[in-house]
């Protein structure tokens, strides 16, 4: 009956549908990389999976199969088909799939049909399709397509611009990372796998324009590395430079980097939320103390520490005004400028935020 049950073959309407999907694979393979709006409901845990990987090279295909079914049985295997119907039941429109679209979502779906009559489609080809097909789209739509590319200095607002645009494509919002020694945020960058497959999505949403912007990057956002084929077109095309006063700047990265953060540091744990947004300072800091020289750190870390004394005890954040006014101006401005003279040809437009937007609308870009 399994061959006869639904098979999903049409990738482009899955990710663009936000399609719910259950991933069958093992905890371990999950973790590695899976999709948007995934859940990992596996068929066997990761002990399990070794036992039978082990059994399949010493002992075939067909013993492998039947330790499966030994391991997977009773109330364990109830659990597990509890749990997909859960899913369903919330998800009645989604799919599942395991590595290649082979015996273990086939089991799965299999399961799920015997015991509730649904017959909940599973992808062909598997995890191992979806993933080959993202990596071809993003090539392919990036041939496509015309990425513009928002330059400027830290903190003048590229990411408070790119919120206003629909077509655009978040690079550090998909990273989960500002692209400094500062961008952490309070929670994890995706993985290499996670970051790449949902970028390709968000490129596979936005395949019919003509134009992306994207913000002016390296060749990493944090610990995940940017695409070869988005570095080559983006380092090529036009250059907008968003341009802002210091005080201007000052706001943005104090908004940004020390009020909001403290916020999320507080609100992600409230017993050890400041002593969190201390560390995050202190550990970002010391990330570029070769850069700052010996005696620039120190005496940079003394403003930090008085910094947090006084937010600690009253609750007063303008100690950080010295601080990020010292970074922005001493430290990123000289860094950026070396940059931008390399860069400085390719530049066709310099603006504030509502002059680059009206630029940006006369090139039918929103």
């Amino acid at each position: 009956m399994s061959n006869e049950l639904t098979q999903l073959d049409d990738f482009t309407q899955l990710f663009v549908g936000d399609t719910a999907l259950i991933d069958t694979r093992a905890p371990i393979e999950f973790d590695q990389g899976a999709f948007p709006f995934t859940q990992s409901l596996p068929l066997m845990n990761d002990q399990e999976r070794t036992l039978v990987g082990t059994c399949y090279k010493n002992k075939g295909q067909k013993k492998a199969i039947e330790l499966g079914h030994e391991l997977v049985q009773g109330s364990v295997k109830q659990a597990r088909i509890d749990a997909w119907l859960e899913f369903i039941k919330n998800h009645p429109n989604g799919a599942l799939y395991c590595f290649r679209g082979g015996l273990r979502s086939q089991i799965a779906q299999q399961w799920i049909y015997e015991t509730s009559g649904i017959n909940y489609p599973r992808i062909k080809g598997g995890y191992k399709a979806l993933r080959r097909f993202l990596i071809d789209e993003t090539d392919r739509i990036m041939d496509k397509i015309t990425p513009i590319v928002i330059g400027g200095q830290t903190g003048c607002g590229k990411t408070l611009l790119l919120d206003k645009l629909k077509d655009k494509i978040d690079l550090e919002g998909l990273a989960n990372h500002r692209g400094s020694a500062f961008g952490n945020t309070t929670t994890a960058q995706p993985t290499q796998i996670n970051f790449e497959n949902a970028l390709a999505i968000e490129l596979i949403k936005h395949q019919n324009q003509s134009h992306l912007v994207f913000e002016d990057e390296g060749s990493n956002v944090g610990t995940v590395h940017i695409p070869q084929c988005i570095q080559r077109k983006t380092s090529q095309v036009q250059l907008i430079l968003l341009e802002a006063s210091v005080e201007e700047r000052l706001k943005v990265s104090m908004d940004a980097y020390v009020i909001n953060m403290h916020q999320d540091f507080i609100t992600q744990d409230s017993v050890h939320g400041f002593d969190n947004f201390s560390n995050y300072w202190l550990k970002s800091l010391e990330k570029i103390q070769r850069r700052l020289g010996l005696e620039r750190y120190k005496s940079i870390q003394v403003l930090v520490n008085n910094a947090l004394d006084r937010y600690k005890e009253l609750n007063e954040p303008t100690g950080f005004y010295p601080v990020v006014e010292t970074l922005l101006v001493d430290y990123y401005d000289p860094m950026y400028d070396y940059q931008i003279q390399k860069k400085k040809d390719r530049v066709v437009f310099k603006g504030n935020v509502n002059e680059v937007l009206q630029y940006l609308n006369s090139q039918t870009i929103n």
